[in-house]
């Protein structure tokens, strides 16, 4: 059984129900190894032809409509669900369900939990699908559990940039399901209260609060070293679901009300190789995705 469920099927159903006749496909990291195979089948099953965009893609915030707009008369996003924005070309969005298995994981993380009555459940797109299976065998083990939403995710689904599914659960602990550690730790310093993660591919079960007292001391510190700072660079990401333009303005006005030099950055994929020509400056600002900041 593959890893992912790729919907295939659907995919194709949809492509030969609209006649497209060019077609992109955009994926995350993790995901990227299954574009061929995916292009392959639909170029064989449909008259359209396939464009994989290959850059780096980090939800559904930076979908390709732009980029493609013109070449492309559908978009098939794999690994997120959609957000509320206005996307230039129809795009369908495949979760990409995980075939794994969490009930060993789950036994398991019994004994971390047992000092703990009300758990709230959190997951990101490729594992909702397993929370009915999750909160049924919490329940049958005397817990109770509490899973919440927000107007932009589905219920227990948390993404990079939002946190408001866990707000105001009232629960002892919080479970999450995924991988990496970004998304847990969002949740700890989100709600201050103690976050367990199960890794569903590894079966790693982490406790985060040591993680994530190390980053904030990471952090903290360089809050007090940016103080010393003069030269700042405003980051803005051209990615449309990311793009704060009017929020970098605000911030150049304030640093330069006090005194500093600030210069806005237009940029598409923001990462340390980038910012190397602008090494006058002395310290940067990010207004896109909160994850570049502490994916340092």
């Amino acid at each position: 059984m593959a890893l992912y469920d790729m919907e295939l099927k659907r995919v194709i159903k949809k492509i030969n129900s609209l006649n497209v006749r060019n077609v992109g496909l955009q994926f995350p990291e993790g995901l990227k190894m299954q574009a061929v195979a995916l292009a392959r089948e639909i170029e064989k099953q449909t008259e359209a032809t396939v464009i994989v965009s290959a850059d780096p893609c980090f939800g559904a915030c930076d979908v390709s409509d732009r980029k493609m707009n013109g070449i492309v008369d559908f978009i098939v996003h794999y690994g997120h669900t959609p957000l509320p924005l206005r996307y230039s070309i129809p795009t369908m969005f495949i979760e990409a369900k995980a075939n794994v298995k969490i009930k060993d994981y789950l036994e398991e993380a019994l004994e971390q939990l047992k000092d703990y009555s009300k758990i709230a459940i959190a997951t990101t797109a490729q594992h909702l699908h397993l929370l009915d299976e999750i909160v049924d065998f919490l329940e049958d083990n005397g817990k109770e559990v509490v899973i919440g939403s927000s107007r932009s995710t589905r219920k227990g689904q948390v993404l990079g940039c939002n946190f408001a599914s866990v707000k105001n659960l009232g629960a002892d602990v919080y479970l999450f399901i995924g991988s990496g550690n970004f998304h847990p730790l969002g949740i700890y310093l989100f709600t201050k209260a103690p976050v367990l993660a199960i890794d569903p591919y590894s079966g790693d079960i982490r406790e985060m609060s040591a993680y994530a007292d190390r980053i904030l001391r990471i952090r903290f510190a360089r809050i007090v070293k940016a103080r010393e700072v003069t030269k700042w660079g405003i980051i803005v990401s051209s990615k449309e679901g990311q793009y704060r333009m009017k929020m970098a303005k605000e911030i150049k006005k304030l640093l330069e009300d006090e005194g500093m030099e600030a210069f806005i950055l237009l940029m598409d994929h923001v990462n340390p190789d980038v910012l190397l020509p602008y090494m006058e400056l002395e310290g940067f600002v990010v207004t896109a995705c909160p994850r570049i900041a502490i994916d340092d």
